[in-house]
């Protein structure tokens, strides 16, 4: 007598999807080391369709996106790539089902879109300047040019510690009054000093109270380095006052409308 042998196996319930990073030319080429979100990281290839390609990897659907390594991976992926080619970034946790839904609902569906907007991004870069003022400098200079200000911070060193309360709330929103002014005529004064080494900018929201300014800036790749000596200047006339940083090349994440899977750019 026989008997069948069956198998006590449990069948794998990994779910997989396909994580979409940009959207590149169709011949773009990737670096052999260039992976993606995910643990562990999985490779990154293209998924062509005619003139365009989206970056993507495979990732368990089952596992949560949105580490920190998650983030740092999505954009240097990016930067990496736009320091070669142009790339449309998508925003952060954009998963599909598959390579089929990547082609046929997001490539096909906005090819032509895709297309001139990488034409237009050809041969450019994002690049971001970061400005932050000196604090004891910045105070010195607000007490300076604001009489109220100088009495009230006169007033908190001569009254006992209990009886500033309202001293300190005044000061502070004459402090950060001044600093919101000083903000608008700095983040102009850094647009005007390198607007003639870019073709866009656009300043951001500041993300430190004591910035001074936060602007994004497109340029011609091949004009880096007069746009590097222009920030460069510009930290020389700041010097002592403020601090001013060059990022990039970047991704122009500021330079085309946030994509996701399903809609256009």
């Amino acid at each position: 007598m026989s008997t069948t042998a069956t198998s006590t196996q449990r069948p794998s319930t990994r779910q997989t999807g396909c994580y979409v990073y940009g959207i590149v030319p169709a011949d773009a080429e990737l670096p052999a080391d260039a992976y993606g979100v995910g643990a562990p990281p999985a490779r990154v290839t293209l998924v062509p369709y005619g003139d365009i390609a989206a970056l993507v990897s495979t990732v368990d659907v089952g596992q949560p996106i949105g580490r920190p390594d998650d983030f740092i991976a999505h954009e240097r992926l990016l930067d990496t790539t736009a320091a070669n080619v142009p790339v449309l970034p998508l925003r952060f946790g954009a998963v599909v089902t598959n390579t089929d839904a990547v082609a046929e609902d997001l490539l096909a569906a906005h090819h032509d879109d895709f297309a001139k907007a990488l034409a237009q991004l050809a041969g450019r870069v994002q690049y971001v300047v970061r400005c932050r003022y000196v604090e004891p400098v910045l105070l010195a200079e607000i007490l300076a040019e604001n009489p109220e200000a100088a009495s009230l911070r006169t007033q908190m060193r001569d009254l006992p510690t209990e009886l500033t309360h309202d001293v300190r709330i005044r000061l502070g929103e004459l402090v950060s009054q001044a600093i919101e002014a000083k903000r608008g005529a700095d983040t102009t004064a850094v647009v005007d000093a390198l607007a003639e080494h870019c073709v866009a900018s656009a300043a951001r929201p500041a993300s430190h109270e004591h910035d001074a300014a936060h602007v994004a800036l497109l340029a011609e790749k091949a004009h880096e380095a007069p746009l590097a000596k222009a920030v460069d200047q510009l930290a020389r006339d700041w010097d002592g006052r403020v601090t001013v940083q060059l990022l990039g090349p970047l991704a122009p994440y500021d330079f085309v409308t946030t994509l996701s899977p399903g809609h256009g750019a």
